[in-house]
C-alpha cells in the first residue's frame, strides 16, 4: 500500500479540494454537500469559515506525498464528529480506511461521531472497519441530489482497555 498520511490545511490546497468536492459521482455518494457544488464563492465561504472555527480541524490526506483528499473533526451540538473526502483518483486502494485511522488516532475524544448516506457502502464499510458502529438512522434533505436521503449515525466509543 502505498504511504497515507495527514496534513495542515494549506491555501494552495483550495483548487484541488474544490474540484474534487465537485465531482459528481463523489457529490452523489456523499449527498449532504452544497446545493451548488460549482459555486465557488459559497465554497470559499463555507472554507474560510471552516478553517477559521477554533473547534474544527482541516487535513489533507497524501498519498505518497500528493493531493488525495481531506479529513476533518468538528464540533456538532456538543459531539465531536469527523469526516473524510478522498479524491476519485484515490478510490478503492485502502486511502479512506488510512486516513480515517490517522485522524481518529489524532482526536482523543470519545464518543466520536460520523454520518454517511445509508446508499454510499464504500464509506459505510470504511467506518466499520475502522471500529465505528451504526448509531441510529434519520431521512434528511441532501443537498447534493436535491432530495430526502437515508442517512445513518455512526458512533466510535472507547474500548475497555481505554484506547
Amino acid at each position: 500500500m502505498n504511504h497515507i498520511d495527514l496534513r495542515p490545511f494549506d491555501d494552495d490546497d483550495l483548487d484541488a479540494v474544490f474540484e474534487m468536492m465537485r465531482d459528481p459521482d463523489a457529490v452523489a455518494m456523499a449527498a449532504f454537500t452544497a446545493s451548488d457544488p460549482d459555486d465557488r464563492a459559497a465554497f470559499d465561504a463555507w472554507i474560510a469559515r471552516q478553517r477559521a472555527a477554533e473547534d474544527v480541524l482541516c487535513l489533507v490526506v497524501t498519498e505518497n506525498g500528493g493531493f488525495a483528499g481531506t479529513a476533518a473533526a468538528f464540533t456538532v451540538d456538543g459531539d465531536r464528529e469527523v469526516s473524510y473526502w478522498i479524491a476519485r483518483h484515490a478510490w478503492g486502494r485502502g486511502v479512506a480506511t488510512a486516513a480515517l485511522r490517522l485522524l481518529i488516532s489524532h482526536e482523543p475524544i470519545r464518543p466520536l461521531f460520523a454520518r454517511a448516506a445509508a446508499h454510499n457502502a464504500g464509506s459505510i464499510a470504511v467506518l466499520q472497519k475502522v471500529g465505528f458502529t451504526e448509531l441510529s438512522r434519520n431521512v434528511d434533505f441532501a443537498p447534493g441530489l436535491g432530495r430526502e436521503v437515508e442517512e445513518i449515525v455512526f458512533t466510535l466509543v472507547p474500548s475497555l482497555d481505554g484506547a
